[in-house]
């Protein structure tokens, strides 16, 4: 195949993809400095990038830079063997339902992402049940999923201010 003159694969978008995935990683990275009350709560600013993707370039492309940033900084922070199944889970729950919910084309950015980050904590407690052997955990599910609709409502809030302003990539 050649890649040069596939539109999709062009050095341009490789660029530019490589570039959000490294916009995501920073802001992963920063977030882990955020103190909050509980290890398991984040605020999710990497899925800003991710968000933005989603609608400005495409699926495959969101997915992508998706599993690497989870990757990426699972590896850069040390935490490859705790946080990783836990992350990867959390990302593909995610984004699976916000690719659903998008196509539909009926919900607001906002509302999309809410969504996104409820799923993501639902795919981590799954996971952790999993791991742990218990299901005892999913006590901790309404807790987290009220911060994670207040977190996706700031992400989607942020993503759709970079989607209405940034038309063209």
């Amino acid at each position: 195949m050649n890649y040069s003159s596939n539109k999709r694969y062009s050095a341009k978008k490789i660029a530019l993809l490589a570039v959000m995935c490294a916009l995501a990683l920073v802001m992963s990275y920063l977030e882990h400095f955020i103190p909050t009350p509980h290890p398991a709560i984040k605020i999710g600013l990497p899925n800003i990038v991710i968000v933005f993707i989603l609608y400005r370039i495409g699926i495959p492309e969101a997915f992508a830079v998706s599993i690497i940033r989870v990757i990426l900084s699972s590896v850069l922070l040390g935490t490859i063997g705790s946080s990783l199944p836990y992350g990867l889970a959390g990302a593909v729950s995610s984004l699976s339902l916000m690719i659903i919910l998008k196509s539909l084309k009926i919900f607001s950015t906002v509302t999309v992402s809410i969504i996104g980050g409820v799923s993501h904590i639902a795919g981590q407690v799954l996971v952790a049940c999993l791991i742990l052997g218990s299901s005892k955990i999913v006590y901790i599910l309404p807790a987290l999923s009220v911060t994670a609709i207040i977190s996706g409502a700031l992400v989607g809030t942020l993503g759709s201010l970079l989607i209405k302003r940034i038309k063209r990539i």
